[in-house]
């Protein structure tokens, strides 16, 4: 197992509820809704994944996300058939995680929007960056929502584009995420 792979599933057992700990504030989700897109002059290529897999512990503010790769749909299945085998590798790099702490956690207790960031590890294509990605966090009636748009540079995680079609990919790509986490 991947060394990033071991230190979600390590971070995600231990937000996972069981028995008495369903007071403790876990939400969650295996749903979560993930896009990304590469816009260029030439072409655009989009995709989304509909079940990012989400674990938020409110007690000490821990967050957990895991995507598998190949979830991602694309409009037209060559693109979808690229990015797995050309660009993201996802025999080899099957998932992209991020584990870290919100840094400015509201009130859960709360109804309301709030602006939040989290802080913590970012692991595509097998390279993992230290990120603080922004977004904004509604808890209502029980659910906790969080929205987020943040870039990611493809040099970042070492995901190379062929020259042939360097002109179609943008270098930095548009990732928006929606989930929708309720109590565990």
């Amino acid at each position: 197992m991947h060394l990033s792979a071991m230190v979600f599933v390590t971070v995600l057992a231990s937000a996972l509820p069981s028995g008495p700990l369903l007071a403790q504030g876990k939400f969650g989700t295996s749903t979560g809704n993930t896009k990304f897109s590469s816009v260029t002059p030439l072409e655009n290529v989009n995709a989304e994944n509909k079940k990012s897999q989400v674990i938020l512990n409110t007690a000490n503010n821990e967050i957990a996300i895991r995507m598998n790769m190949r979830e991602f749909v694309f409009p037209n299945k060559l693109m979808q058939e690229h990015f797995n085998e050309n660009y993201i590798e996802s025999e080899k790099y099957p998932t992209a995680t991020f584990s870290g702490k919100v840094d400015n956690a509201p009130d859960y207790t709360k109804d309301g929007q709030y602006d939040v960031s989290a802080t913590g590890k970012f692991t595509v294509h097998g390279v993992t960056k230290e990120r603080t990605i922004k977004g904004k966090m509604k808890i209502e009636s029980g659910k906790i929502t969080i929205n987020s748009d943040f870039e990611v540079p493809l040099t970042d995680h070492k995901i190379e584009v062929p020259q042939v079609v360097f002109v179609k990919i943008a270098q930095v790509i548009s990732v928006k995420a929606q989930y929708v986490l309720t109590a565990k």
